[in-house]
């Protein structure tokens, strides 16, 4: 085996290309806030703000038409993966039980640590764009209505209500469900599912494309309503969104060590080189080759690393689940919603079941696509979101770091987990 630019077959390789104008994004954004504030209080900002409103709405709305189809569609094709993957054997199946457990705990801290985290920085609260108002404030689910919501009493129903939680349930057991089937229908459930995803990835990119505009005409409005205290609530939301990721970076150096057997500097030297690439292209796909040296210098033996780190790249995102959950208790932060129990229990549930959907894909396409379900199963209204995502690029630097880092160390754990036995074999 070597270990010279493997090409797993991933979904993000199967899906069409996208590229994001996530600087010129931002920009937009900058440019936005920078208009308003300068304009704050004149008669040029009141005649700019009836045109950059319905230019805003309707951006969010474009967005928002994608959602539904899109995390369906990957939803299914990921769980059908990983249930495909527990089959390919012992080593599998540990590298899952890793997999499923970390994830599961990533979605529980951003519930918990946001949360606190708010508490400790008090960023402001409930600022708007203008218009933001309009329409019946959004229903926050108590305990008792997460549970009730669950399971859908008719999927078309719960589709056309905009109730994503009862879709993604309904979602994830029809994927199982699908796993049962003989391999024709199986295979071409699998086709149209993978099919649908690809054709909603071709529109959010057309969306996407236009976010410049969009994200101006909502920096315009958020700063004519809400004047500089928008910077800092943006500013905030950086570092404290960054500081659920950083947990798991720091976790990732515990799992090489007690899990792994390697020692914290030997590991860290290894695996600044694939942190470099992470940092660089925010891509764990095309840090893989520079994972698989990593691993080569960790002396985790290539049958390990070759079969577990392509398996982690494609299903692996220990900080989505953190980051994803804790994007939207900000987001109802800034929007002035109070979140009960049951609202972040609803959002740490579907934050841990869309990780696999995810793929590995440009930030600003995953941000969408993973924040929005947990956003309206918390009852919050996506025009944050609409903001927050000109700013991604920066936090998403903090997700592939630490994904590829703790790809790397699950993969060292994994391997030291094998019988001595079994590494005589080998060598």
């Amino acid at each position: 085996m070597t270990l010279e630019n493997p090409a797993p077959d991933t979904r993000a390789a199967r899906l069409p290309e996208i590229k994001v104008p996530g600087l010129l994004t931002l920009l937009g954004l900058g440019a936005g806030l920078g208009i308003g504030l300068a304009l704050a209080g004149t008669p040029a900002l009141d005649r700019m703000l009836p045109l950059a409103e319905p230019v805003g709405a309707l951006w969010l709305q474009a967005l928002k038409m994608t959602i539904m189809p899109l995390v369906c569609g990957l939803l299914f094709t990921g769980i059908v993966e990983t249930v495909a993957a527990a089959n390919a054997g012992t080593m599998a199946r540990r590298t899952l039980g890793f997999i499923v457990g970390t994830l599961a705990l990533s979605a529980v801290v951003g519930g918990l640590l946001m949360p606190a985290l708010i508490a400790l920085f008090d960023p402001p609260r409930g600022i708007a764009i203008a218009g933001a108002a309009a329409g019946p404030p959004p229903q926050v689910p108590g305990v008792s209505d997460f549970l009730r919501s669950l399971l859908p009493t008719n999927v078309m129903t719960a589709a056309a209500a905009d109730a994503l939680l009862p879709v993604i349930v309904f979602t994830a057991l029809f994927a199982l469900a699908s796993t049962r089937l003989a391999d024709a229908p199986r295979r071409q459930l699998a086709l149209l599912f993978e099919g649908l995803a690809g054709a909603m990835m071709v529109v959010i990119g057309w969306v996407l494309t236009l976010a410049p505009i969009g994200v101006f005409a909502l920096g315009l409005s958020l700063a004519a309503q809400s004047g500089a205290a928008a910077l800092g609530t943006l500013a905030t939301y950086i570092v404290l969104v960054s500081s659920c990721g950083a947990v798991f970076l720091l976790a990732a150096y515990a799992i090489a060590a007690v899990l792994g057997r390697k020692p914290v500097r030997a590991f860290a030297k290894a695996i600044l080189p694939a942190q470099v690439v992470a940092v660089s292209t925010q891509s764990s796909l095309a840090s893989l080759p520079a994972m698989l040296v990593a691993c080569r210098e960790l002396k985790v033996r290539p049958t390990s690393a070759e079969f577990v780190l392509p398996l982690a790249v494609t299903l692996f995102r220990a900080t989505s689940p953190a980051m994803n959950v804790g994007v939207c208790v900000y987001a109802a932060h800034v929007a002035g919603v109070e979140l009960s129990a049951g609202a972040l229990a609803a959002g740490t549930f579907v934050g841990f079941l869309t990780t696999f959907g995810s793929v590995s894909l440009p930030g600003t396409v995953s941000f969408v696509a993973s924040t929005a379900p947990i956003a309206a199963a918390m009852g919050i209204p996506l025009w944050p979101l609409g903001v927050l995502v000109a700013v991604e690029m920066l936090p998403d630097i903090m997700r592939t770091v630490g994904n590829v880092t703790m790809d790397v160390a699950v993969t060292s754990a994994v391997d030291a987990a094998d019988p001595p036995a079994s590494r005589e074999t080998v060598h």
